[in-house]
């Protein structure tokens, strides 16, 4: 089913590049007049111009359609949330797992190392 509906949703995709490139310039856009060109003179009159922005809307629609029927075939109709994928994590303990007991058979200390403190090196 996913397939059937990713080869029209291709399709669709093509048909609209097509019938936009087809389209006669209203003039405007780019620096780039209404007149002249080959393909300018294929959509002269108005009949022709609002047909082919209407199959440009039909397909446009059937197009977002097509996008919102694969999102769903592709989740697998499970509820997937964007809000639950970010759910905050626990943060892992502080426990130090490799080494319960020292060399002296005591357990480790709990306290910071202490840094030597060492003087500034005067010149």
């Amino acid at each position: 089913m996913q397939e059937v509906v990713l080869v029209i949703h291709i399709m669709l995709a093509l048909g609209i590049i097509i019938l936009v490139l087809i389209q006669r310039s209203e003039g405007g856009g780019l620096g780039i007049g209404g007149g002249g060109g080959g393909m300018g003179n294929l959509a002269t009159l108005q009949g022709t111009r609002n047909l082919l922005t209407r199959l440009t809307a039909i397909f446009a629609g059937c197009f977002f359609v097509t996008s919102l029927l694969l999102a769903v075939l592709a989740s697998g109709g499970k509820d997937n949330s964007i809000l639950d994928a970010a759910a905050p994590t626990t943060a892992p303990s502080q426990t130090n797992t490799t080494n319960d007991i020292t060399e002296n058979g005591e357990p480790p200390s709990q306290e910071a190392p202490s840094l030597p403190l060492q003087a500034p090196i005067s010149e």
